[in-house]
């Protein structure tokens, strides 16, 4: 249990990554008061939260309907992770994030979009709660791991986007830069080992082999 939630806190935290996405939430929220900031930062990750929990819950349901196995869904979010990770680590994620976020500067209703969708709870993390959600074979007591590691890292998330806000003075943009990619480094390592996983359940690599 111990290391399901690690696994699950590592993969959501690299995901959604709370440090690279401190400077978007200061870009987002800049014509906002610090109160304004704090009440926005605690919106978004309730709101991001609760969309994840619910494709969490009903990912597997959605997977059977579509006739989509798990392993098929490990290997095409492995993939999509490592994208993602490759994607960070070239800086073009936040980059290009920032360019459609900047679009929304003049909405009050910013909580919703684009801060709880697509920053937090993009298809990178509803992929990963989905496959994580997807291991547990629909166990409650296995799926609770994943859920409290979701929830610790939107609590984590909502605090950095607080302290942001009461400090953005003395934000280095560059140490978060150094951040995001270090993590990428991480989560393309866990992108690689699901797809060995996936492949495994499915015997290809005993084929190969």
């Amino acid at each position: 249990m111990i290391e399901s939630f690690l696994t699950a806190f590592v993969i959501y935290f690299v995901v959604i990554d709370p440090v690279g996405s401190a400077p978007i939430f200061l870009s987002v929220t800049s014509h906002l008061t610090k109160i304004q900031k704090y009440k926005v930062a605690m919106e978004a990750t309730i709101i991001a939260s609760l969309i994840m929990i619910f494709f969490g819950m009903c990912g597997t349901w959605i997977l059977h309907y579509l006739q989509i196995s798990i392993s098929a869904f490990k290997i095409a979010g492995a993939i999509i992770l490592l994208l993602v990770a490759l994607d960070m680590l070239s800086s073009k994620r936040h980059d290009r994030k920032r360019q459609q976020l900047s679009e929304d500067d003049g909405n009050d209703g910013v909580a919703v979009y684009p801060l709880a969708i697509p920053l937090l709870a993009g298809p990178a993390a509803i992929t990963s709660v989905m496959m994580i959600s997807g291991r547990s074979n629909i166990n409650l007591e296995e799926m609770l791991p994943g859920y409290f590691a979701l929830i610790l890292v939107m609590f984590i998330t909502a605090l950095i986007f607080m302290l942001t806000g009461f400090f953005q003075e003395y934000i280095n943009y560059k140490i978060t830069s150094v951040f995001s990619r270090i993590t990428a480094i991480i989560l393309a390592a866990l992108s690689i080992q699901y797809l060995i996983n996936g492949l495994k359940s499915l015997g290809v690599l005993r084929a190969l082999s």
